[in-house]
């Protein structure tokens, strides 16, 4: 019932938002004597705060200045290539950037593709809204991310990087894991993992803490909705956008409202360029997007509860995901001082755990004084961040070293073993259709039916 009271609410306030609008229009109208009163710019101000309260955000645009084309697809992701195809840009490097899937749009990225346009063909992952995407596009859970970034490596390689951002460290590992375990020729060449919640048993969060003491019956039970009617995903289990909203702005409450009290000053004031500034970050991060329940719980279990990667445990598919498999794929961790999301040491796990992979594959960074959003965007991720991912990129290109004897770590005792019953959805599944590429779509492989299980975080 909480998805149908949240859009009847929005309804309810449309002929609120309509008039704060106008009201906002006249107070700011040059031909009313009355905008010239001392008390119009405060009134238009108020008006354009509850405006911009009550509205419900829109994707945003990625507004980068260079053509954007889509070079492959799937019901819930596709894959959104920069610049126009020419000889100069195919000659650079090709870097995936794998975008998270946890509420905000891959626009949340903008600096991220912004920063390595110059030196590489950018690609990113731009994934669907679930309330978008139709009850007969099946299911999609963490088996299926994996399958989509394995298809992906093969789809734009060979010799490509890989950058995940927060979330998607888990999967991508998987991915590379699986492709390494089956000698995969388009491997990827190397893999940046920016604050991925590897293993949550180190350094554990506010985040990390309360998926563990409220267990994953809380989670089905207080944060799955199903999609109402006027969507194409009507009926579709989801966990809401503005739910992921409500969590992210509760984290830093007080912040959010001394942001807003700055804008209404700034507005009062007449300061435009702050108060621009202030629409600018809002309009992007107040966006969000529903996410499939299946993929949502499967997360939470498996990465925040059951820790399955570092303990070995994780199945993808029925086959084991052993880290230990990687040996031709470079890694790079990266992590912030100050990151209230992914604790120090989270993201440094992948490197512990993949033990085949040499030593001189390896590479950490430790952001002094970044938080998690500072790890991939802002001041600090250009000026110091982007030269080190560079110079990680272009070692990963040079000859491997002399394989060494596989090392076979001992598996944990007590493997967590996942609860099993009905999935959340129909597992029926559309066609993969690739928009471009289609050399390499042939060698794949049509992925297994998904298996039917629900996964407790």
């Amino acid at each position: 019932m909480l998805y149908p009271l949240y859009e009847a609410g929005h309804l309810m306030l449309a002929p609120m938002r309509l008039a704060a609008e106008a009201t906002k229009l006249a107070c700011e109208n040059p031909f009313n004597p009355f905008a010239y009163a001392p008390q119009s710019r405060t009134m238009a101000a108020g008006c354009e705060m509850f405006e911009r309260a009550t509205r419900v955000y829109a994707k945003p645009a990625f507004g980068l200045g260079v053509p954007e084309r889509v070079v492959w697809e799937r019901p819930f992701c596709r894959v959104v290539a920069f610049g126009e195809p020419s000889a100069e840009r195919e000659a650079k490097p090709k870097l995936l950037i794998v975008a998270p899937m946890s509420g905000h749009y891959a626009t949340l990225l903008r600096g991220t593709v912004e920063a390595f346009l110059p030196s590489h063909q950018v690609f990113i992952t731009d994934w669907s809204d679930a309330r978008q995407v139709p009850a007969s596009a099946g299911r999609f859970g963490l088996d299926d991310y994996i399958d989509t970034c394995i298809a992906l490596f093969a789809a734009l390689g060979p010799d490509l990087h890989v950058a995940a951002v927060c979330q998607p460290s888990v999967p991508v590992l998987a991915a590379i894991a699986r492709m390494e375990a089956q000698d995969h020729p388009l491997v990827p060449r190397s893999a940046v993992l920016m604050g991925g919640p590897v293993d949550t048993r180190r350094s554990p969060t506010a985040v990390n803490i309360m998926a563990e003491a409220k267990g994953f019956a809380w989670f089905e039970r207080h944060c799955i909705h199903t999609v109402p009617g006027g969507y194409p995903g009507a009926g579709r289990a989801v966990y809401p956008g503005f739910l992921q909203l409500a969590g992210f702005m509760g984290m830093n409450l007080e912040r959010h409202r001394d942001a807003h009290h700055a804008m209404f000053d700034h507005l009062v004031r007449g300061d435009g360029d702050s108060a621009a500034r202030h629409r600018a970050f809002y309009d992007e991060y107040l966006a969000v997007m529903d996410l499939t329940a299946e993929f949502y719980l499967e997360t939470i279990e498996r990465v925040f509860i059951s820790h399955d990667l570092p303990r070995g445990t994780l199945r993808h598919h029925g086959e084991r995901v052993d880290l230990g498999a990687i040996h031709r794929c470079h890694l790079m961790a990266v992590e912030g001082e100050k990151d209230d999301i992914t604790g120090l040491g989270q993201t440094k796990a992948a490197l512990d755990l993949a033990v085949n992979l040499p030593e001189a594959a390896k590479t950490y960074h430790m952001q002094p004084g970044a938080g998690h959003y500072g790890i991939f965007n802002g001041s600090r991720f250009r000026q110091d961040i982007v030269p080190l991912v560079l110079g990680f990129m272009e070692r990963s290109l040079r000859p491997a070293a002399p394989r060494p004897a596989p090392v076979v770590p001992a598996p944990e005792p007590h493997p967590i073993l996942l609860r099993h019953s009905p999935v959340l959805q129909s597992p029926r599944a559309t066609p993969a259709r690739a928009i471009m590429l289609p050399e390499a779509m042939a060698d794949r492989q049509e992925r297994p039916e998904a298996i039917r299980q629900r996964i407790a975080l």
